[in-house]
């Protein structure tokens, strides 16, 4: 029994994460490069870079994201795979985290006895605002998402505005 809810709860998982829009809708002109340690998302286009902006994280920790609850920001190649208004950070870009080679770190960090046994790689990562009137946490640069990556909510806006869905975004330390 214990077997079939695994499986079934498997191929959900599976069902959930596979995109059924075609191909095309994910041609973006943009493409987004954050660089961690220095608290920066910056913008180009196909003739180059276009804007700036500050950003904050998760944890004070700027390695990348080990597991679930770590709080840290993951490292890697991902893309906006949707956008919404949200409630309370004000605009939400969700990205494709957890990616093929994501799961290839973690589980590799697992089998070395990086991550414990027991650890899930977690999930719900994206590209958010802050909480209303609260913009100074970007501009002295404290670190407060779950792993998210978090913008001022006029810069939000703007970006939101800018990039569509199927927008590259490459999180590195550096």
């Amino acid at each position: 029994m214990k077997k079939l809810k695994l499986v079934t709860a498997l191929l959900l998982a599976c069902f959930l994460c596979t995109s059924f829009h075609p191909a095309q809708i994910y041609d973006s002109p943009y493409y987004i490069v954050i660089h961690k340690t220095r608290y920066e998302l910056k913008v180009f286009d196909r003739k180059g870079w276009l804007v700036t902006y500050p950003v904050v994280f998760g944890s004070n920790d700027m390695r990348d994201k080990l597991y679930e609850g770590d709080r840290k920001t993951p490292e890697g190649n991902f893309a906006i795979v949707s956008k919404r208004v949200h409630s309370k950070w004000d605009r939400m870009m969700m990205l494709d985290y957890p990616t093929p080679s994501s799961y290839e770190k973690f589980n590799a960090r697992k089998n070395a006895g990086i991550v414990p046994a027991s650890a899930k790689i977690g999930g719900g990562i994206g590209i958010h605002g802050t909480w209303p009137h609260e913009d100074f946490q970007i501009d002295r640069f404290r670190n407060w998402t779950d792993g998210c990556i978090s913008m001022r909510n006029r810069d939000v806006e703007e970006l939101y505005r800018m990039v569509p869905v199927g927008t590259k975004v490459f999180i590195r330390l550096n």
